[in-house]
């Protein structure tokens, strides 16, 4: 009796060497998978450049924990772990598959360092490994096929869904398994009945369930077998791989880059162009992106990495109101049309004359977009969006293609420093009001020296509705022994949604304008009570003092003892506080509030459970107070109605631009009475002893 024969020394029909089958499909394989890869790597070297180097240690920690570590996949956690099994699956995995097909070619290959002791613990890890991903991939197929969760659904507009490609690759994977442990399980029953040698297999593992059947076979029939599924294996492995580039599940080779060059750095913009420095921009000849090759190259690989999971689509405020905007579709057209232009069975590379926002976007499905970061957040490989609907914006602007009730306040932006179109010199009045003005003294660092400065921006400066908070602010800080000012008639607006809606040249304008006034007026460091002043000063300026919210002044002053908060006023309310994007997911400032808010003495506070960085967009954010989407309902009675499931009846914000809109949505949902909207400056104020 003997031993099983190895592919490498079959011979099929008795003098037709298998082994030459272990020859050609690899050198097929790699051969066919390199000329796909130069054809997907073409559009990348015609796209824009992308400044990724910096920051390695950065990027190798999210290398470590978002690729990896799979850190993003729980928050959907029944499709979350069941990626992280197949995922954990193929990483172990693919030492056996390697392994394999160089056993096609040598047999009793064994990688180096696994031929003793440690090669025995990873055959047992390996064994239930494939098993894991196995089942894996029969609940992830009846959860794609049969179940059909809701953010997986395409609309008849986007075209047709991936639900059977998923399926297919599910079923490609279940293959890959099958064959393996049958290659080595008929190894295992071949030789105990030939031999007598007993083999130790994982027990309960596909491999040990397949040993135990195939014991009852005979010689000839495992043998057969053994062969059989070998190049089963070797065909299949081969095939994914050429397969993966074709479609959504590039991101299987993708992911690794891109999670590695993905953002390091939140609340910036990238620029204009990597390169060009903000004085050469007038000689540029067109902004933004108009044509697919004016992306950058990290934003294609994004477009490759897509997964097309449906995540960011299904946190999406904007999509949740029904505007015409789903992320995820940003990124599969876009994808979609790279194949189309870039197909792999020609060189031809097909041009269209047509702008972007003319041939796979929509202008509307552009502006809708509120920059609040919650399809990045969600995003379990990095893909970037934000950027890219400024860069289309931007391009759009360029065409003169801005929005008919975006356009007064741009030009207002551009002649007074505000989107009001208001005065400079009444920036400042807020702080002239009667009651106020009787009790309190604010500096004006164009005349006075502090230590600190207040930007007010302008919203705060100049709505009626709104001056309050700058006035609570000066009260707070005061009371605090905070030294500090204003610049008055020199404070132009922060710029933050200038940059986001595309004209780079204003904002630009603005920027050089605050920089200097506030360089000039000596302090030594900023605060804000509106997050998109705190995010523009802090992420997209340069060389500025530090700058802090409000809210964590509040929190420090409290925790040190300068700030004592009194016994909560009206303790039959119930509070929840609503997560600002710009102060939360953009600046990762959560805990301040909370804890400022949990110093008041019988104060009841509930979350939300959308919060922190999950949090809601309220839709109004900076210029889109002005613009007029196409929604079906409002984000910010959404908004609302979540405080009210909550069991809230306050709703605390610490951004002006929420207070506006949560304010108007409590109003329009028809619970005037029931609920109200405060600022969080207005809670502390109220509460300090």
């Amino acid at each position: 009796m003997s031993m099983i024969i190895a592919p490498a020394h079959y011979l099929l029909f008795g003098f037709f060497p298998t082994v030459i089958f272990s020859f050609l499909l690899p050198v097929i394989g790699v051969g066919l998978f390199t000329y796909i890869i130069a054809r997907r790597i073409a559009p990348l070297v015609r796209a824009n450049p992308d400044y990724r180097f910096n920051n390695i240690p950065e990027r190798i920690k999210n290398l470590i924990v978002v690729w990896l570590g799979q850190i993003r996949q729980p928050r959907y956690m029944q499709a979350g772990v069941l990626h992280i099994i197949i995922f954990a699956g193929f990483l172990i995995l693919s030492i056996r598959s390697i392994s394999l097909v160089i056993i096609g070619l040598y047999d009793g290959f064994v990688f180096p360092g696994l031929g003793g002791s440690l090669g025995v613990v990873y055959n047992f890890i390996k064994d239930y490994a494939a098993t894991a991903v196995f089942v894996a991939c029969i609940i992830a197929a009846y959860r794609r096929g049969i179940k059909k969760p809701a953010r997986y659904a395409v609309p008849e507009k986007y075209g047709h869904d991936h639900t059977a490609e998923a399926v297919f690759v599910l079923g490609i994977i279940c293959t890959l398994m099958i064959s393996e442990s049958m290659f080595e399980a008929s190894a295992v029953a071949y030789n105990y009945k030939s031999l007598g040698e007993s083999h130790f297999l994982a027990p309960f593992s596909l491999a040990w369930v397949f040993s135990k059947t195939f014991r009852f076979a005979s010689l000839e029939f495992l043998q057969g077998l053994h062969i059989f599924m070998y190049y089963v294996h070797d065909v299949t492995f081969f095939f994914f791989l050429c397969f993966l580039p074709m479609g959504k599940h590039f991101h299987v080779i993708t992911s690794i880059f891109n999670v590695f060059f993905m953002r390091v750095k939140k609340g910036n913009i990238k620029p204009v162009k990597y390169g060009v420095s903000d004085e050469e921009l007038d000689d540029l000849e067109s902004f933004g992106v108009k044509k697919l090759e004016d992306f950058t190259w990290k934003q294609m690989l994004d477009f490759y990495s897509c997964a097309d999971c449906g995540r960011c689509s299904d946190q999406c405020p904007a999509n949740a109101a029904g505007r015409p905007l789903s992320p995820r579709f940003i990124t599969i057209k876009a994808r979609d049309l790279i194949f189309k232009n870039y197909p792999i069975k020609s060189g031809v590379i097909y041009k269209s004359d047509k702008l972007l926002v003319e041939d796979i976007y929509t202008e509307d499905e552009i502006w809708s977009c509120t920059t609040c970061g919650a399809c990045e957040q969600e995003c379990p490989l990095g893909i970037e969006y934000i950027d890219k609907m400024v860069d289309l914006r931007r391009g759009m602007v360029d065409e003169g293609m801005v929005p008919q009730s975006l356009q007064k306040p741009l030009k207002a932006l551009e002649k007074r420093g505000n989107p009001y179109g208001k005065m400079e010199k009444k920036r400042a009045d807020w702080a002239l009001e009667k009651t106020f003005a009787e009790t309190h003294t604010v500096k004006d660092l164009g005349e006075e020296s502090a230590d600190t400065l207040y930007f007010v921006d302008s919203i705060t400066s100049y709505d009626d509705n709104i001056q309050e908070i700058a006035r609570r602010t000066a009260i707070i800080l005061e009371k605090a022994g905070v030294d500090f000012g204003i610049l008055g008639k020199d404070e132009k607006d922060s710029g933050n949604e200038v940059i986001r809606f595309g004209e780079e040249m204003l904002y630009q304008d603005l920027k050089t304008q605050n920089t200097q006034a506030i360089l000039e007026s000596g302090v030594k460091q900023i605060v804000t009570a509106d997050p998109h002043a705190l995010n523009a000063l802090k992420n997209d300026y340069t060389g500025l003092p530090p700058v802090k919210h409000i809210s964590e002044i509040v929190a420090e002053k409290i925790k040190s003892g300068a700030l004592t908060m009194k016994p909560c006023k009206d303790r039959d309310k119930v509070y929840v506080y609503h997560d600002p994007c710009y102060l939360g997911r953009h600046n990762s400032i959560y805990e301040s509030p909370r804890q400022a808010m949990d110093a008041i003495a019988g104060l009841t506070r509930v979350e939300l459970e959308k919060s922190r960085d999950r949090s809601f967009c309220c839709g109004g954010g900076g210029l889109m107070l002005f613009y007029e989407p196409e929604e079906e309902t409002r984000m910010g009675v959404l908004r609302v109605n979540m405080a009210a499931e909550a069991g809230a009846n306050v709703i605390v914000t610490a951004c002006p631009f929420c207070l506006v809109n949560i304010q108007d949505a409590i109003k329009v949902a028809g619970k005037e009475g029931e609920m109200e909207a405060l600022d969080f400056t207005q809670l502390i104020e109220e509460h300090l002893a």
